[in-house]
């Protein structure tokens, strides 16, 4: 499967942004899918992981009640909805896959996943 993320941008503190990650090659039903984040001189971030019933989606603190992922598998795609953006959350965001279920804990790490796109860029103004 080859991912490609898009729906990056500049918006205000406050503002709304809907990342999409499309998939190509393969159906994105069988595929455990993560979004990440890379501010400058940080580490890449795990923000929101969903798994293939589209289920108990989990989302780092940071994030929670403002971000909401969301697959729609006929369109083989996966959405980030980003609300009431901080400066804060300002990075480059990229979405990942993993054919193989992990628990809920390993869902935000980066290194059990095999299938990354390219990043897009979000930078939040204040």
């Amino acid at each position: 499967v080859q991912l490609q993320a898009s729906g990056g941008g500049l918006v205000q503190a406050g503002g709304s942004l809907r990342l999409s990650c499309a998939a190509s090659g393969s159906s994105l039903d069988y595929f455990l899918i993560a979004w990440f984040r890379q501010a400058p001189g940080k580490e890449r971030e795990g923000v929101s992981c969903i798994y293939r019933s589209g289920s108990s989606p989990y989302y780092t603190r940071s994030v929670r009640g403002r971000f909401t992922i969301s697959r729609d598998n006929a369109k083989n795609t996966v959405y980030l909805q980003m609300s009431s953006l901080k400066p804060e959350d300002t990075a480059v965001y990229f979405c990942a896959a993993r054919a193989i279920r992990v628990p809920v804990s390993q869902c935000l790490n980066p290194v059990v996943y095999d299938v990354w796109g390219q990043g897009t860029l979000v930078t939040v103004s204040s």
